[in-house]
C-alpha cells in the first residue's frame, strides 16, 4: 500500500464548452461554488483556469481569477493549484499573469510543445450557445501548444524561484518525462517532483492500461525515488485509469475539465459527484485519502499563508 492518496479536481479547464454539458462551472461563483464543494467532498488539491461570466469562454484575466481565489482560499483549506498551461490559443505571458499575480502553492506546468486537438468535439453538437466554441475547436486543429524549453525555464524562474510555487508537471507523452528528468538533474527544480501522468488528448498519448505503465516505468527509470505521480485519463476513462494509477502507487485527478462525465453516457452533475466516486472507490479499495495538509507535507509546498490572495 501506498501513502495516502491525494485527489486533484481540475474544475473547469480550457477544453470543454457551455453547450457541452450544463454543469460546467463558467462565472466566478460557480467555479468558487464547485470547488468548495469538491474540497468538502475529499479533494486535498483544486487545479483552476478562469473563464468569461459572460460567454464561459477561457481567459487568462488575472483580474477574473482574483474574483474567486480569495473566496475559495476562505471558505476550505485546499491547495489552489493554478494553470500556466491556460489554453492553446493564449501566449505565455498571458497565461503567466494571473499565477505572477496570485503566486500560489501550486501551478500546472506542461513539459512541451505539443498538438493539442481538441477539434474533432466539434462535431457532438450541431447547435452551439455561443459562436466562439465552434471557432475555438476547430482552432486547434492548426494551432501548437507551444512550451519550448526557454518557456518551461521563464515558468521555473518567475513561479518556482521568484515566488516559491512548486508545480504539477503535466506529462502529456514519455519524452515530456524525459525532459522532466533533464531538469532534475540539471537541478532547477527538487524532489519530491509531482508528475501528472496527462492521457487521452489528440496529440498525446492514449488512454489505456498499457500505455499508463508504459509512463510509469518510464518514470521510474528516469526519476527514480525523486518523484510520486498522479494519473489524469481524459474522458471516460477518468476513473478507470484514476483507479489502476492508486493501485499502482500514486494519486488521481477527476474533475469537470478532465470529463464530462459520472458514467456510461452520463453528464456529472458537479466536481463534487467525481470526486465522492474516486474516493468512494479508493475507500472500497483500503486507501486512506490525502487531507490538504497531508498533501503539503508529501509535496513539500510553501503553505497557503505565502500565497497573494
Amino acid at each position: 500500500m501506498n501513502d495516502k492518496v491525494i485527489i486533484t479536481c481540475a474544475v473547469t479547464g480550457s477544453i470543454h464548452t457551455p453547450t457541452m454539458s450544463p454543469h460546467l462551472p463558467i462565472t466566478p461563483e460557480q467555479i468558487a461554488e464547485q470547488a468548495v464543494a469538491a474540497a468538502e467532498a475529499g479533494a486535498a488539491i483544486l487545479h483552476l483556469h478562469a473563464r468569461d461570466p459572460a460567454t464561459g469562454q477561457p481567459t487568462a484575466d488575472p483580474d477574473i481569477f482574483m474574483q474567486f481565489l480569495p473566496r475559495i482560499k476562505a471558505e476550505c483549506n485546499a491547495v489552489i493549484n493554478i494553470t500556466t498551461g491556460g489554453s492553446s490559443l493564449m501566449t505565455l505571458e498571458q497565461r503567466l499573469a494571473a499565477p505572477n499575480l496570485a503566486q500560489p502553492e501550486m501551478a500546472s506546468l506542461n513539459m512541451g510543445s505539443m498538438n493539442f486537438g481538441l477539434f474533432p468535439m466539434r462535431k457532438r453538437h450541431e447547435q452551439w450557445q455561443h459562436e466562439w466554441e465552434p471557432q475555438l475547436l476547430e482552432a486547434t486543429r492548426d494551432v501548437v501548444f507551444k512550451n519550448t524549453f526557454a518557456d518551461i525555464e521563464q515558468v521555473f524562474e518567475q513561479l518556482g524561484t521568484g515566488h516559491g510555487t512548486r508545480f504539477e508537471f503535466e506529462c502529456y507523452d514519455v519524452g515530456h518525462i524525459q525532459t522532466l528528468a533533464f531538469y532534475l538533474r540539471e537541478g532547477l527544480i527538487q524532489k519530491p517532483v509531482f508528475v501528472q501522468f496527462v492521457l487521452g488528448v489528440l496529440g498525446g498519448i492514449d488512454s489505456c492500461p498499457e500505455n499508463l505503465m508504459h509512463m510509469k516505468a518510464t518514470a521510474d527509470r528516469l526519476l527514480g525515488d525523486q518523484y510520486r505521480f498522479s494519473v489524469l485519463s481524459a474522458g471516460r476513462l477518468q476513473i478507470p485509469l484514476a483507479t489502476i494509477g492508486a493501485i499502482l502507487g500514486g494519486n488521481v485527478r477527476v474533475g469537470l475539465e478532465d470529463s464530462l462525465l459520472i458514467g456510461r453516457n452520463k453528464l456529472a452533475s458537479s466536481n463534487a459527484e467525481q470526486v465522492s466516486k474516486i474516493r468512494r472507490v479508493l475507500e472500497e479499495l483500503g486507501y486512506e485519502i490525502a487531507t490538504p495538509d497531508e498533501a503539503r507535507a508529501m509535496l513539500a509546498l510553501k503553505g497557503s499563508d505565502k500565497v497573494n490572495f
